[in-house]
């Protein structure tokens, strides 16, 4: 402590585990400070998934169908999560069997770029089902 306080700095413990524990001669704040911008740089180099949602009714048209698909399909391949619904609108929701063979398929047509994270499951007026890229091998 005294050699510290001589050169002005405070005493600061790094390892109070150890027998004996290990302190050392350091500017606190700059400690702080230096601890701080480590954490913001790390944070910042997190990669952050986006979710994209693709929305269908039970009576889908194709037309309307494929051109979900290729969205859904340019999502994945761009990396984010693709929530796939289907909304059940007032007495739609007799068709349940409708909404859930429609999103079995567009998994089955999006099984080369596409893994499936949870099945096909109704919650409310929705029935969900979240689907995420295959992990290519970046070069």
């Amino acid at each position: 402590m005294k050699f510290a306080n001589n050169m002005g700095l405070d005493l600061v413990e790094i390892s109070p585990k150890a027998n004996p524990p290990v302190c050392n001669a350091a500017d606190y704040q700059k400690l702080l400070y230096q601890q701080k911008k480590k954490q913001k740089q790390m944070k910042a180099n997190t990669v952050k998934m986006v979710q994209k949602e693709v929305r269908f009714t039970p009576n889908t048209y194709d037309h309307d169908y494929n051109f979900k698909l290729k969205h859904a399909e340019k999502f994945l391949k761009d990396g984010a999560k693709v929530k796939a619904f289907v909304f059940f609108k007032g007495r739609t929701i007799l068709f349940k069997e409708k909404g859930e063979i429609l999103l079995l398929k567009l998994a089955q047509d999006l099984e080369d770029v596409a893994k499936v994270d949870q099945l096909p499951k109704l919650e409310g007026k929705r029935m969900i089902m979240l689907l995420s890229p295959k992990t290519s091998k970046k070069n």
